[in-house]
Order: structure tokens, then sequence, then C-alpha cells
């Protein structure tokens, strides 16, 4: 789906149709201590520290809790970060061909450009949180809960969102090649911005506000799901 001219990322997160927008809270950790990468381990509980250039390669970081802490440039292929906590955290340029924190929690966090290629975040807690920039293959965030959520002006392959609770979330001025929101169940869920090429699981679209582009270029796919006949 690809408009002539779309209004400014701001203005559409602020404003119609009765959807409310993502309440974000300012991320800024200050005071910290810059450390080294060698110092983090599973079920570590981390505070007012930073992290530049951390090699987390196939590190087992597990249960990790990092409060108001900054990660720079991270490499995290194949880092098991199952269950791991982020706080109050900035994470910028992180890479990793595979992404495997399932089940974790992110609360006021912003992620800055990552380049992420299957990122595996099922049953995640985002609240708070903005994604701003970069580009991700595939982003499973299936049967996770959403609250005050942005995703902005990033490219993504696959989004899944089957299954996810959603409340005040948008995705702005995105791409995205397919998105699945199968059993979805979307509250004050702004996709207006975001150029749509497939979208699987039509039902769990309900609560979701599009534009009236998107919804003519959904048009053909929603008669097909519903049984009706364009001749």
């Amino acid at each position: 789906m690809t408009p002539a001219r779309r209004p400014s990322a701001r203005s559409v997160a602020r404003s119609g149709g009765g959807t409310d927008a993502p309440r974000l809270d300012p991320v800024d950790p200050t005071g910290l201590v810059d450390m080294g990468a060698d110092l983090l381990g599973a079920r570590d509980d981390r505070e007012l520290e930073r992290f530049v250039d951390a090699d987390l390669t196939d590190r087992d970081l597990e249960g990790t809790t990092l409060r108001e802490c900054v990660l720079e440039r991270p490499r995290l292929g194949g880092a098991r970060l199952r269950g791991s906590r982020f706080v109050e955290c900035v994470v910028s340029d992180s890479t990793a061909p595979q992404l495997a924190a399932a089940r974790t929690t992110w609360h006021e966090v912003r992620v800055e450009r990552p380049r992420w290629g299957s990122a595996e975040l099922w049953d995640a807690d985002w609240r708070s949180v903005h994604l701003v920039g970069g580009k991700i293959d595939f982003l499973n965030l299936r049967g996770s809960t959403l609250t005050d959520v942005v995703i902005e002006g990033c490219s993504i392959g696959e989004l899944d969102l089957g299954g996810v609770q959603a409340m005040r979330v948008a995705l702005v001025d995105c791409r995205v090649g397919t998105l699945d929101v199968t059993g979805a169940s979307l509250a004050h869920t702004d996709l207006r911005t975001t150029d749509l090429e497939r979208v699987d699981g039509l039902e769990g679209l309900r609560g979701a506000t599009v534009d009236g582009l998107q919804l003519s270029l959904l048009a053909p796919v929603l008669a097909a799901h519903l049984g009706i006949v364009v001749d």
C-alpha cells in the first residue's frame, strides 16, 4: 500500500477518529557507569550502566534485568535472553541474525535502528516502548501484551501479532510485508501511515484504525473472506 501523500507521523499519532495515541514516557538514563560486556551474565540485576560495542554473541543472559541502562551497538546474535527484563533502557544499533528473547519484559524502553533477522519475542510484555528505524526480517510478537507501543519508520518483512493483546499501539511510517493478526485483540491500534502488502487473519483487524486507501486495497481480500462475489 503506497499512498501518494501521507500526513506527518507526529500528527497522525496524536489525532483521528477516536483512536487514542500511545502514551510514551521519555527515556534518558543519566549518571551511567561504563561497563564491560564480560560482566553481564544470566540472572544479573544491573542498574545505571552503559555498555558500548558489547559482543554478547551466544551469551547466556536468561533472566537478566537491566534498569536505566544503555546498550550501544550490542551484538546479540545467538544470545539467550529468554525471560530477561529491560526497564527504562535505551538499546541503539543492535544487530542479531537471530534474536532469542521470548517472554521478555520491556517497560519504558527505546529501541533505535535495530537490524534483526529472525526476532523471537513471543509472549513478551511491552509497555511504553518506542521502536524507531531499522530493519527486521521477522518480528514474532505472537501472544504478547502491547500497551502504549510505537513502531516508527521501520521496515519489517513479517510482523506476527497473532493472539496479541494490544492497547494504544501505532505503526507509524513503516513498511510491512506480511502482517499476521490471527486471533489478535486490538484496541486503539493505528495502522494508517504504514504500507501493508499482505494481511493474514482478517478478523483480528477488529479494533484497528486504517485509512481509506488501505481499506480500498484490502477490499478484494475482505470480499473473498466474506464470500462476496464482485462482478
